[in-house]
Parts: C-alpha cells; sequence; structure tokens
C-alpha cells in the first residue's frame, strides 16, 4: 500500500511540472479528483509495469454490473480479474478458457426437448393446472468448467461457485443482465463438480440462450456473509477472482492489479498493473505524451480531442486507435404525434440531416453512417441493395414536405401545419457534448428545409425514468442511443408488446410506438428461431420494413479511442469485446 501511495504522490508531482490543466468535475459520481496519479517516468522493460489511465472509476470490481453502462466502465478491469466465460468478440462468442469449449448442438452441450405446460385462459404458460395443454420445446444447455481454475486465493474454482452465483442473484439485485437472464432460466443446477446446466423456461427460445451461464463466485467466502450485503462489502470492491491479475490496492482515483499466482492461462505479460482514473480525457493523453502513463482509453472524444490525437498519431508522437463501438445513436419519431405519423414527413427528415457530416465533424470520420439498427458484424446485418436508405438530399427532402402540403405560405421560411407554424420539440440527454452537437446540428439541417425544432436537454434521470417523456411517449423527437448486444435481439425495441403503455405497465423500449403486423411478426421470428439462417431472414425482412417505414432513424455508431506511447504493441481494440480482451498479447519496448 505504502509503495503505491508513493507512486501516486509522485506521478501527482509531475503533473503539476508541465502544466497541465487540471479541471475538476463537480459531478459526485466518483471522488477522483485530487488523488495523485502513477509517476511519469518512462516504464522500465525489466519492472515490466504497465500504467493504464481511465476516465470513470468503478464503484466495484465484481463480474455482475447493474446497468449496460455501468457494464462498459469496469468490464476492461473486472475482464482481469473474472475472464468472462464466453466472450463476445467481434459479435461472436469464444471461450476464454474458463469454459472447455463452447456449447453448441453439434457437440452435444446444447440440446432441446418437448415438454407439457398447462396454459391459462390469456394464453400464458401457467405453473397451475388448467384444462388447456400445450407442447413446446425447453432448451437445456451444458457449461463445462475448467477443472484446472484457481481462485487467487489458491481454492479450485467449482460448479458450486457458479451455481452460488445463481442463487444469490435470485435473493439480491445483481443487475439488469442478472435479471434477464434470471426471467429466462427454469433452473440452474450442478451436473458434477466441474460441470452446470441451464434449464430454460418453457417455450423460451431466445437466441441469447448462450448467456445462460452464472460467473463464478467464492463461496467459500461468501456463503456466511448476509447476502444484502455482498454488493456493499470491502469484497465488492477488492474481490478474489480467477483471472490472470488479483487486485493489490484500490483507493480512490487509482489501483493496483498484480498477477495472480494461480491463474491457469498464458502468464500475465506484466508485474504489476497501475490504473489511474482521471475525469479529464486531456490530461490523461498529456500524461500518455509525457510518459506518465502507457496508454489512455477514452470513450467517444470530444471533436477537439479527437483532432489533437489524430495529428499526433500522424507526426507519431502518439499511437492511436479507434473503433466504433456498441453505442448507436438514433432519432425517434413519436407516431402518435398526427403529424409525424405521414411517412412523406418522416422521410423528409431523414433526407434532410447531414448524417455524412455529423460523422465527419463530430467522430473524425472514424464511424460510419448507419443505414439500419443491426450494426455490421451482428448477425442478420443487411445487404445495403436490400433495404431503403435515406441519403442526405436537402431538395428532396423540400420535395416530400411540399407534397404533403407543409408550405410556407407567408414566406417567412418556416412551413406550416394546419395553418401554425410548425415547431418541433427534441428532448435529449443533458450533459452530453455529442448529443448537444448532433440536436444542434439537427435542428440547423431541418431550418435549412423549412422546420423549427427546439432542443430540450433534460437530465437522464428524468429522461430515461418511468414518468419521463420516453415511456409515457410525451415527446415529438427524441435523440439517445442504445448499446447493442452479441445478438441483435430487438423484440422489447420493435415488437407490438414492446410499446411503453399502461397496459404493460410502462415497460417495453418501442417509445417510436411503431405496430407494424408484419413487421411484429418478422421480429419475433427473428428472437425465438434456433435456426441461424432462418434468424438472418427474419431480420432481412424485418429491417426492409423497418426501413420503409421508418419510425426511427439509425445516425452512427459512438467510437473508443486507445491512444498509446510508442514502444506498446499488441492490444487491438474491438467493438464488443473491453479493450484489455487480449492482454495477454500485450508487449512493451523501453
Amino acid at each position: 500500500m505504502k509503495r503505491l501511495i508513493l507512486l501516486l504522490t509522485a506521478l501527482f508531482a509531475f503533473t503539476t511540472l508541465v502544466g497541465c490543466e487540471v479541471r475538476v468535475d463537480n459531478t459526485p459520481a466518483s471522488p477522483v479528483e485530487a488523488t495523485s496519479l502513477p509517476p511519469p517516468t518512462p516504464t522500465n522493460i525489466q519492472e515490466r509495469v504497465l500504467r493504464i489511465g481511465l476516465v470513470n472509476e468503478p464503484s466495484d470490481l465484481l463480474p455482475y454490473h447493474s446497468t449496460p453502462a455501468d457494464e462498459r466502465i469496469s468490464a476492461p478491469l473486472t475482464e482481469l480479474l473474472f475472464p468472462s466465460p464466453l466472450l463476445a468478440v467481434d459479435f461472436t462468442m469464444q471461450t476464454s478458457g474458463v469454459l472447455t469449449r463452447v456449447p453448441d448442438f453439434t457437440n452435444g452441450d446444447v440440446v432441446t426437448t418437448t415438454v407439457t405446460v398447462f396454459r391459462d385462459e390469456l394464453g400464458q404458460i401457467t405453473d397451475t393446472p388448467t384444462e388447456k395443454t400445450d407442447e413446446v420445446t425447453q432448451i437445456s444447455v451444458t457449461f463445462r468448467w475448467n477443472p484446472d481454475l484457481r481462485w487467487s486465493d489458491g481454492t479450485p474454482v467449482t460448479a458450486a461457485d457458479s451455481v452460488f452465483a445463481y442463487e444469490l442473484a435470485q435473493r439480491v439485485d445483481l443487475g439488469q443482465a442478472a435479471n434477464s437472464r434470471l426471467a429466462m432460466i427454469e433452473r440452474y443446477e450442478q451436473v458434477d463438480e466441474h460441470t452446470t446446466r441451464a434449464v430454460l423456461r418453457p417455450d423460451v427460445t431466445d437466441p441469447a440462450y448462450l448467456t445462460s451461464f452464472w460467473v463464478p463466485l467464492p463461496r467459500h467466502l461468501l456463503a456466511e456473509m448476509d447476502p444484502q450485503q455482498v454488493t456493499q462489502s470491502e469484497f465488492a470492491r477488492k474481490p478474489i477472482g480467477y483471472g490472470p491479475y488479483m487486485i493489490g490496492a484500490f483507493e480512490s482515483g487509482a489501483l493496483e492489479l498484480v498477477p495472480n499466482p494461480h491463474y491457469v492461462g498464458p502468464a500475465a505479460p506484466f508485474e504489476r498493473i497501475i490504473v489511474a482514473f482521471r475525469k479529464d480525457p486531456q490530461q490523461l493523453v498529456d500524461l500518455v505524451r509525457n510518459g506518465g502513463l502507457d496508454l489512455a482509453f477514452i470513450e467517444q472524444p470530444v471533436p477537439d480531442l479527437l483532432a489533437q490525437l489524430v495529428q499526433s498519431a500522424g507526426q507519431q508522437e502518439l499511437q492511436l486507435s479507434t473503433s466504433p463501438n456498441t453505442i448507436w445513436e438514433h432519432l425517434d419519431f413519436n407516431l402518435d404525434v398526427p403529424l409525424l405519423q405521414d411517412i412523406r414527413v418522416r422521410r423528409a427528415i431523414a433526407h434532410a440531416i447531414n448524417r455524412p457530416q455529423l460523422v465527419e465533424q463530430l467522430l473524425g470520420g472514424k464511424s460510419n453512417v448507419l443505414e439500419s439498427w443491426i450494426l455490421p458484424g451482428q448477425l442478420g446485418y443487411p445487404p445495403l441493395d436490400q433495404i431503403t436508405r435515406y441519403p442526405y438530399d436537402p431538395d428532396q427532402a423540400r420535395r416530400l414536405l411540399d407534397e404533403a402540403n407543409l408550405l410556407d405560405s407567408d414566406g417567412d421560411g418556416w412551413r406550416e401545419h394546419d395553418g401554425l407554424p410548425i415547431l418541433l420539440s427534441l428532448v435529449t440527454s443533458a450533459n452530453s457534448p455529442l448529443r448537444a452537437a448532433v440536436a444542434n446540428q439537427i435542428a440547423t439541417d431541418l431550418a435549412q428545409v423549412g422546420l423549427q425544432v427546439e432542443v430540450a436537454q433534460l437530465p437522464s434521470t428524468e429522461l430515461y425514468s418511468a414518468e419521463g417523456p420516453l415511456y409515457q411517449r410525451t415527446f415529438q423527437l427524441a435523440l439517445f442511443g442504445w448499446i447493442a448486444g452479441p445478438h441483435p435481439r430487438g423484440w422489447e425495441l420493435w415488437s407490438c408488446a414492446g410499446v411503453p403503455s399502461e397496459a404493460n405497465n410502462w415497460t417495453g423500449n418501442n417509445f417510436a410506438g411503431w405496430c407494424f403486423f408484419e413487421a411484429n411478426e418478422a421480429i419475433n421470428t427473428a428472437t425465438t428461431s434456433l435456426d441461424p439462417e432462418e434468424q438472418k431472414a427474419a431480420y432481412l425482412r424485418q429491417q426492409q420494413l423497418f426501413t420503409q417505414e421508418l419510425p426511427v432513424l439509425p445516425l452512427f455508431q459512438r467510437i473508443d479511442a486507445l491512444v498509446a506511447r510508442q514502444g506498446v504493441a499488441g492490444w487491438r481494440l474491438n467493438p464488443t469485446a473491453p479493450f484489455t480482451w487480449n492482454m495477454n498479447e500485450w508487449r512493451m519496448e523501453p
């Protein structure tokens, strides 16, 4: 601990000497502003010490995450402590050595059976015996855990540890992903010392069945602890894992990782990893440039910083790698608004927005305009010549608005509807420079075709609350993002049942309110079929209808940036895996 504190104090002195601008962030999420950082001297190759800079400090290092956003923050670190049994790389699941193989139908680890169920008067499956029965499919998935796995205290990792995590999730909230997994599983059981089996609920043929495993937690350490205290305990912040690294120290503002002596995979390439957390991305970049850090990871750098990084990389001062990530921005149309029910208006808005300019100016050209909601690389990504596309064409936008009889009758530059000037409200989240810039560009672009837009930036807690404008569907236009998973899924986003309403207790994410019979059938097929080819065909048909009807305009994927000093090699950014996913391949030169 003293060693870590001394290292941090040394770098704090260095940051003052080099004159880095320190901008204090008063957000109460993580108290890191006054914390010192690692020492500035270039890494000594003989010590094999790696210094990483991150913007956000996770509140804990458990392998279970409260939200997808929380997972993006902590996954690069938890992947070193608790390697994912199945890790999505380029949207494809692969084993990390925690499981001995990927379950599938061909190796017999995924099987289906036909079971008899009771249905209630609404047709729902029930445990209560009724006169109506049905024959449905039930999926079982077997997970074979590596028998050589050891916790960092030397205790063997067993199937019982995975079942313990499942039992814990039944008693305490382990986050959105865990809760979704619980809803999918009928039971999760130990087969033998190193084998578990997930049995899904009858008639649940969700293509996400591969994720029905439970990342092990050390039963021998936590079984006697009050379950309600686990996520708030010291263990949550400094857990015992089974990965290549274990925690040496974790104080506010910095984390030290050291090799797990009992790890059974490839040898840890670094004797120590020092992670520094700073709210200011520019300061992290300056620390890399001046030798205080070896590399820094920045999610969605602001345009000025990105331009600076591109220039530094071009001058070979730094190394820079960028990659589109799984967060995709989009503009939703509320189809309950009479004006937006006219498909010509929605298409006009799509043609009027200069999406290529957004990508070029805000993302440095490092991402692509999205033509549909399934991302490049995901199963079901459509051939672009088979869907409807909306290139930037303000003249076409004007023609469509004219056809919709939305005219500027008084010559003041603004079109009218029912005798009144059109004023569209666009809601988005506050405290997001990217969304503010996108919203302002949308307003400017639509003004060029005679449509006024008023931007309202709301706190995230208000925008995304059950009583907020999205779930209550009181908005007109909404700008926000979704985080895509390894499988497209999409039932919650595009099915008729996914439209939030009082009847479903304001759940579901189909905020546009798009309920189109054939598209609904297609998304149901895509998210319940176990045949990948049938899934692809259904996704293609759904996207053909989606892009034709345009309830939502996809904009672009956000980007990640990794900046490193010269001499750091082997790292490979990936759209779906945390940036530390292949750390065993990383190397450092003097």
